[in-house]
């Protein structure tokens, strides 16, 4: 039989997670309150556009709040993955000299490399 105190979370289980999941749990959160905040104004925003235009406010419909919603949320992650997108394959494409992700710093260290190691060695090989 479970005891019951197996079941519930302790802080040291809490705080475990926070400390193995903490930018999952920071990016969650904010992606949460941001989609709420997004249909809040969103709906504010469609009610001042129907009254404008003489028309009623409705949640569901061809016309309505969840159609609205869900075309500008859509076209927002559309552009984001857009940018995101031309940002990677750019950054696999050009290179900015004297980044860490470009090559030339690889090929710049793995030549200091090798010239220490030739200077180790001929000190090596030196008598006395």
């Amino acid at each position: 039989m479970a005891t019951r105190s197996s079941t519930m979370t302790t802080p040291k289980t809490l705080t475990r997670l926070w400390r193995d999941y903490s930018l999952s749990i920071a990016v969650g959160t904010l992606f949460v309150v941001s989609f709420i905040l997004h249909a809040i104004f969103g709906w504010f925003q469609y009610v001042a556009d129907q009254e404008d235009q003489g028309g009623q406010a409705t949640l569901f419909g061809l016309h309505g709040f969840v159609t609205y919603f869900g075309e500008w949320t859509f076209q927002n992650w559309q552009s984001e993955f857009l940018e995101v997108l031309v940002l990677i394959v750019l950054t696999t494409y050009l290179v900015h000299k004297g980044s860490p992700e470009s090559k030339d710093g690889d090929e710049e260290l793995h030549r200091a490399i090798a010239r220490i190691e030739k200077k180790v060695d001929s000190l090596s090989k030196e008598p006395g």
